[in-house]
């Protein structure tokens, strides 16, 4: 399969997160993934070759953003997720990355595709006070605006992530910052996104994510920090429950015009893996 550009995490037919996925017998060499992903222009391209002539046995599989390469990517996993369904049908795929293996559910519904990722296992820690007076004042915001009952935090579900709770949605619509300047603070803090977040209800947030350190201005849908969320939000003892199990949605890309979905379930298991579903489209 030559590279094919999938939208991740789409409301229908519209918005999602591109993603570039290029599946192959053998990969391409560092340098030319790199190539590939800064041709391609999209946050993530990802790369996948089959571990042996039995796809059963699972894929080796690399993210690229524009400038760099990333540990693990949510939405280019659910492209791949959907592309192996395109080329193999429905299936789980396990998926053996650079620091850790998941798996990802290719889902064929109706004449369309969806695909479900399960997360590398989740956790998180405070944020220094330092760290997040220099994320408000980078990215235009001050103590005021933040929503007291999600403390700033690292989070992590494979990849690190900067979580800052938001008490309205006005001021989520707000969000600026210079991309250089937070590429900086990203590179700095190591950290692959910074999501602020704003709760609609304890089960429904807005989200932005700027991916400067990918040399991305904002994601319209973060798959990794999603996952990376929800499982702070297990730590929180935030109320998540809908129907007997925890589950939140996302809405991201709104302001950006490119509405998103993204939806995580979980079990109360403290570091476990999330399930991070979504449907795609081909671009």
């Amino acid at each position: 399969m030559s590279l094919i550009r999938i939208a991740a995490f789409s409301d229908g037919d519209v918005g999602g997160n591109p993603a570039g996925v290029h599946i192959s017998d053998e990969l391409p060499t560092t340098t030319e993934m790199q190539a590939m992903a800064a041709e391609v222009g999209y946050s993530e391209t990802v790369f996948a070759k089959p571990l042996s002539e039995d796809i059963s046995k699972g894929w080796q599989v690399r993210y690229f953003s524009p400038e760099s390469e990333v540990p693990f990517c949510g939405h280019a996993t659910i492209a791949l997720g959907a592309a192996l369904a395109m080329q193999n049908g429905a299936a789980v795929f396990p998926l053996q990355l650079n620091e850790t293996n998941i798996t990802v559910e290719g889902i064929i519904e109706n004449d369309s595709y969806a695909a479900a990722l399960q997360s590398p296992n989740t956790h998180s820690a405070p944020a220094e006070s330092t760290l997040i007076d220099e994320a408000l004042s980078l990215f235009g915001y001050n103590q005021s605006d933040l929503n007291t009952e999600i403390p700033p935090a690292f989070a992590n579900g494979g990849a690190n992530h900067l979580i800052i709770g938001l008490n309205s949605r006005k001021a989520l619509s707000t969000m600026d910052y210079d991309l250089n300047a937070g590429r900086d603070f990203m590179n700095k803090a190591g950290l692959v996104t910074v999501m602020f977040a704003y709760a609609d209800t304890p089960q429904l947030f807005h989200t932005r994510n700027p991916f400067a350190s990918g040399g991305v201005f904002e994601d319209p849908a973060t798959g990794a920090a999603t996952a990376a969320f929800a499982g702070y939000l297990r730590d929180l003892k935030w109320p998540t429950y809908v129907e007997n199990k925890s589950e939140i949605n996302i809405v991201q890309g709104e302001d950006m015009g490119a509405r998103s979905l993204i939806r995580a379930e979980f079990t109360d298991q403290t570091g476990s893996s999330i399930r991070v579903s979504g449907t795609t489209r081909l671009i």
